[in-house]
């Protein structure tokens, strides 16, 4: 990718899955990174085999990622770039039975989290003349998967908000796009598939979802939000890429 080498990133859920591998796109192309993630000893690990520095923070805490976007200037000198990846998944349950504590909780890391991430980088970027966001989103923003309602809100919330950053900011230098993956093989979906109590049978099902044979790993999303981070996507903003195999052209 043009111009990574030397610019300034924070990866959000940088300890594990898609955005472990994140983090270490950006360090192969060049890029300082500061790691983040509510577990400490994740991010850390990642952090310290990358030879980056790593901040202990709970997104769906506005004072915590405020703390963590700081930490990231401190360290650096400036932010160019966030990555919005941490969120988590939901119980399974059609709406009418749905838990409120799982729909404030999921809303609360995957929506709300971006928002704060989003507020407090923008600010930044404000002052300085410009800066990249790249959220991550989900197939789920764009088509409905039942049993899911508060993942599903979420996403979409993430692509919106996308979307009006991308246009209330584009004449100050600053491009927000977002990532839509299809399902992942990544610990939470793993975690997830043990809770199901068919492991196998939930991987077939990812597996075999996409028009495509297989599914994407992490690497492939970590190619994704590079290129949208880099200059080669200058001209790129508003968007939300699916990278799903073409599930979503079905």
């Amino acid at each position: 990718m043009r111009n990574l080498n030397g610019k300034t990133v924070l990866v959000t859920g940088g300890g594990a899955g898609i955005g472990e591998a994140i983090v270490r796109r950006f360090v192969d192309e060049g890029a300082q990174v500061m790691v983040t993630d509510i577990d400490a000893a994740a991010g850390q690990t990642v952090a310290d085999a990358c030879a980056m520095p790593f901040v202990a923070v709970d997104v769906g805490d506005a004072a915590s990622f405020e703390a963590a976007i700081a930490a990231a200037v401190t360290q650096f000198g400036r932010l160019d770039i966030l990555v919005n990846n941490a969120g988590v998944a939901s119980a399974r349950a059609p709406i009418h039975t749905s838990t409120i504590d799982n729909w404030h909780r999921v809303i609360n890391v995957n929506l709300n989290g971006v928002f704060y991430g989003m507020k407090y980088a923008l600010a930044h970027f404000v002052e300085r003349g410009g800066g990249v966001i790249v959220n991550i989103s989900s197939i789920a923003a764009i088509v409905a998967f039942p049993e899911l309602p508060p993942y599903n809100a979420a996403k979409a919330g993430v692509s919106q908000l996308t979307r009006e950053a991308a246009v209330e900011y584009a004449k100050l230098n600053i491009r927000v796009n977002a990532v839509a993956p299809t399902g992942i093989w990544t610990p939470m979906n793993q975690r997830t598939a043990e809770e199901t109590g068919d492991p196998a049978a939930f991987e077939r099902a990812i597996t075999g979802m996409n028009p495509m044979p297989g599914t994407a790993s992490p690497d492939d999303i970590a190619a994704a939000v590079a290129f949208l981070a880099s200059d080669d996507a200058k001209f790129i903003s508003g968007v939300t890429l699916p990278v799903d195999g073409g599930y979503t052209a079905i």
